[in-house]
């Protein structure tokens, strides 16, 4: 059972850059997403990368801005984020997603088409980190 847990969250200002991780055994199996939760708000998502590394899925309004990576040898999917905006602020929650291509291999499911309902196909939540992004 996976147990993931997001790490490096912080108080930045407008234009800074950041880096959130995402750990836990066995996480080199699975395609991994990001989600953003400002307050008051539902999740949202915003990035995901495929179980090899080999396709992203990320939404329009951070293209550009952030980059997510993995680290299989440590079991770590990585989220860079630059050019931050204030709109960028909140909890932001890692989590594996739940589909598969026709090999079995764990995919990202089309998060920019799905919106909000992305977040059904997503399990094992973390307990999220806070970004903010505030002068």
């Amino acid at each position: 059972q996976l147990h993931l847990v997001e790490s490096g969250g912080a108080l930045v200002q407008p234009g800074g850059s950041l880096t959130l991780s995402c750990e836990a055994d066995g996480l080199y199996q699975y395609a991994v997403g990001w989600f953003r939760q400002a307050p008051g708000k539902e999740r949202d998502p915003v990035i995901c990368i495929s179980s090899s590394g080999g396709s992203r899925e990320r939404l329009d309004s951070v293209a550009g801005r952030f980059t997510i990576s993995r680290d299989d040898g440590k079991d770590t999917v990585n989220l860079r984020m630059d050019l931050l905006k204030p709109e960028d602020s909140g909890i932001y929650f890692c989590a594996a997603s739940k589909s598969r291509d026709w090999s079995g291999a764990y995919i990202c499911p089309p998060i920019n088409l799905l919106g909000r309902a992305a977040a059904d196909e997503f399990f094992s939540w973390g307990q999220g980190t806070q970004v903010t992004v505030s002068s």
